[in-house]
C-alpha cells in the first residue's frame, strides 16, 4: 500500500543523530555522542519506594485521570521554589508537562503559523529544532559567541524579520556547545526582545548544574513585561525517565499552552508527577544536585585535559563552567559528517555539528562532545581513540 502522508510526515526523514547512534550498541565503541545524565546520580532506590507505596496506599491518586495543569499541591511546590530563586511575577503561572520537550512543542503550537520566523541561536539542541521544522516555521539562526549570543547579530535578524514570533535560547550550559550567557549579555537580549515584541523562549534544563555551584539570573527573573516562556525539567536533576517538566510564563500563555496541553496527551502521569513531589518533600533534591556539579566538573576536566593532550592542535573547543557538553571545531574546512563515518569505523562516535545547525544540509566542521555517562578511564581512551582517528584522517 502507498500510504498517503501528511506533507508535515513527507519532509521528515532519517536524523544524524541515529545515523552514528547505531553505533554506539557495539561495546567496542566509545561512545562520545550521547547526552544522558550520569545514570548513578538517580536516586532509585528512594523512587522505587516512593512507586511502592504510592500505588499500594494512594492508587486512586496515582493511576487515575488529573486536571491538564498538573497536579495543584506540585504545581505550588514547582511555583514556590522558583520564586525563590527570583522567577516569576504576580502574572505568571506554572503549569507541569511531560518533559522538557513538550514544552517546547505547546510553545511553538500557540505561536507560530506555517511560514513564521523563529530566531534561534546556533547551532542549538535539535530537539527544537526539528520541533520548530515540523510545524513549518522558517528558522533564523543567530551566531553564539564566548559569552552567549551575538545580539548585534540577534538584533539585525529581528530588523530583517520584523514579524518573527519566538526567539529560542539555552542560556546556560548550552547544548551543543557548554557556552553560558553572562548576565550582561541576558539583560541586552532581553531588552532586545522587548523591543522587537518577540517572546523570549527560554530553555533551562542544565541550570542547576554549573561546577561552581553558582547560578546565573534567569531571563524568567527579568521579565516585567511578561514575554518570557521559561522551560524546565527534572530530566537532568532527578530522571529522564520519569518525563516531568513544567513551564513557567504569563497566564494568558500558560492557558492556550494548558489548551493544546489537553489535546496532545490529557496530562502529565500522575504516578510520575507524585513520585516527583514525593520526594522534593522528602529528601534534600539541592545536596543530589551538588554532588552532580561535583561529579560533571570532574568528568569535564577530565575530557578537557584528554582533549589538550590527544587531538590535533588546530583543533579548538570551548571550556564549559556546567552541564555536559563540549563543543570542538576542527576550523579546516572539513565536513565532519564525513569525518564522524571515519571515526565511528574506528570505534569512537561523535555527533557531527551540521545536526544542530538550522541548515543541516550544509558542511560544518565542528562537533559535539559528551562526558556525563562514561567513566574517566573510558572518556580518556575514547578521547584519545577520537584523537588518533582525526590524525589519521587530516594527514
Amino acid at each position: 500500500m502507498e500510504y498517503r502522508f501528511s506533507t508535515k510526515a513527507q519532509g521528515g526523514g532519517g536524523s544524524a543523530i541515529e545515523e552514528i547512534l547505531k553505533y554506539a550498541g557495539d561495546p567496542s565503541v566509545i561512545s562520545l555522542a550521547g547526552g544522558n545524565p550520569a545514570t548513578e546520580t538517580f536516586p532509585s532506590k528512594e523512587l522505587a519506594e516512593i512507586a511502592r507505596e504510592l500505588l499500594l496506599e494512594q492508587p486512586d491518586l496515582a493511576l487515575q485521570y488529573n486536571t491538564p495543569r498538573g497536579y495543584a499541591p506540585f504545581r505550588e511546590l514547582l511555583t514556590a521554589r522558583m520564586r525563590k530563586a527570583g522567577d516569576g511575577r504576580d502574572f505568571d503561572d506554572l503549569f507541569v508537562v511531560t518533559g522538557g520537550q513538550q514544552a517546547i512543542d505547546l510553545a511553538t503550537k500557540v505561536f507560530c503559523n506555517e511560514g513564521d520566523v523563529v530566531l534561534t541561536e546556533e547551532p542549538s539542541f535539535i530537539g527544537a529544532l526539528n520541533n520548530f521544522r515540523s510545524y513549518g516555521a522558517k528558522l533564523v539562526g543567530v551566531p553564539l559567541v564566548e559569552d552567549g549570543v551575538d545580539v548585534a547579530a540577534l538584533e539585525k535578524a529581528m530588523d530583517a524579520n520584523p514579524n518573527a514570533k519566538l526567539f529560542y535560547t539555552i542560556p546556560s550550559f548550552h547544548n551543543p556547545t557548554g557556552i553560558t550567557a553572562s548576565v550582561d549579555k541576558r539583560k541586552a537580549v532581553y531588552a532586545a526582545c522587548v523591543k522587537h515584541g518577540v517572546v523570549l523562549l527560554e530553555d533551562d534544563p542544565y541550570k542547576e548544574l554549573p561546577f561552581d555551584g553558582v547560578k546565573l539570573p534567569s531571563y524568567k527573573s527579568m521579565d516585567t513585561e511578561g514575554i518570557v516562556i521559561c522551560c524546565n525539567s527534572f530530566s537532568k536533576i532527578l530522571s529522564p525517565g520519569l518525563r516531568v517538566g513544567w513551564v513557567m510564563a504569563h497566564r494568558d500563555i500558560i492557558a492556550k499552552m494548558v489548551d493544546f496541553k489537553q489535546i496532545a496527551d490529557v496530562h502529565t502521569p500522575m504516578l510520575n508527577q507524585l513520585m516527583a513531589l514525593t520526594y522534593l518533600q522528602r529528601y534534600d533534591i539541592d545536596a543530589a544536585i551538588s554532588k552532580m556539579q561535583t561529579l560533571y566538573g570532574r568528568k569535564c576536566k577530565v575530557m578537557l585535559d584528554a582533549i589538550e593532550q590527544y587531538l590535533p592542535s588546530t583543533v579548538t573547543h570551548t571550556t564549559p563552567k556546567g552541564g555536559l557538553f563540549v563543543w570542538c571545531d576542527l576550523n579546516d574546512g572539513h565536513d565532519t559528517r564525513e569525518v564522524a563515518q571515519y571515526c565511528a569505523a574506528r570505534q569512537v562516535v561523535f555527533v557531527p555539528g551540521s545536526t544542530f545547525m538550522t541548515d543541516m544540509d550544509a558542511p560544518c566542521s565542528a562537533f559535539r562532545l559528551n562526558y556525563s555517562t562514561m567513566a574517566d578511564s573510558r572518556i580518556v581512551e575514547g578521547v584519545k581513540l577520537l584523537g588518533g582517528a582525526l590524525k589519521e584522517f587530516l594527514k
